[in-house]
């Protein structure tokens, strides 16, 4: 299947969530909550691990970390500080203080070689070019200890009304789709070496998501 091109630079993209952090939680809400639910069953937090979120937006996933590790290290990064302010307030209200938040790129992650027990992300490499695909992914497995988990959730083709819909709406204006497309990304986790790779396809109002796991060689 054609994975359309990104048509968003780095520099379009953080203009592009500052703008839509105030109404990206109802969007998320009615499209991808059930993606990310299952992220978080396919993570299996335990309490003392070292995790790691790239793209934590305005908190969903990383919220539910830090509850599940409250003894443990738990890092988000983002690229804009309009969506990290309200990752900080979701987090404000649950009284949680175990977590560091910073506004860094996916391309150059700010963390040691093999510090991490679990990296995830959710709907992030729908926004980046196929070709850099596997840079990112490298950054990921570099931090990754030896035998870590990686849970990565994506749009991705299904062949539904809505997915041939959005693509549409991006070839037309990207901006309206968040600069997001679908994407197939198993066989780009498989060339970045990660092992015993799985991938799952989840559907919400017709909004096709997968949903890719898979560990760093022990």
């Amino acid at each position: 299947m054609t994975i359309l091109k990104a048509r968003l630079d780095k520099a379009a993209v953080k203009r592009v969530y500052e703008g839509l952090a105030p109404m990206y939680d109802f969007w998320a809400h009615l499209t991808e909550a059930k993606a990310r639910s299952r992220c978080m069953e396919l993570c299996a937090v335990k309490n003392g691990e070292s995790v790691l979120e790239v793209a934590v937006g305005t908190g969903f996933a990383f919220a539910e970390i830090v509850r599940k590790n409250p003894d443990g290290r738990n890092e988000g990064i983002d690229l804009t500080e309009a969506m990290l302010s309200r990752a900080r307030a979701r987090l404000a209200k649950e009284a949680a203080g175990n977590y560091h938040l910073q506004v860094a790129d996916a391309y150059d992650l700010p963390f040691d070689d093999a510090s991490f027990d679990l990296v995830l992300n959710n709907y992030m490499f729908d926004l980046l070019p196929e070709e850099d695909f596997g840079s990112v992914l490298g950054q990921m497995r570099r931090v990754l200890r030896p035998g870590g988990r990686l849970v990565l959730v994506n749009m991705t083709k299904a062949g539904s009304t809505l997915e041939s819909l959005a693509e549409m709406v991006y070839r037309v204006r990207p901006e309206w789709m968040g600069g997001c497309r679908s994407v197939l990304l198993t066989p780009h986790v498989e060339a970045a070496g990660f092992i015993d790779v799985r991938r799952e396809l989840v559907t919400q109002m017709t909004f096709p998501s997968e949903v890719v796991s898979a560990r760093a060689p022990a």
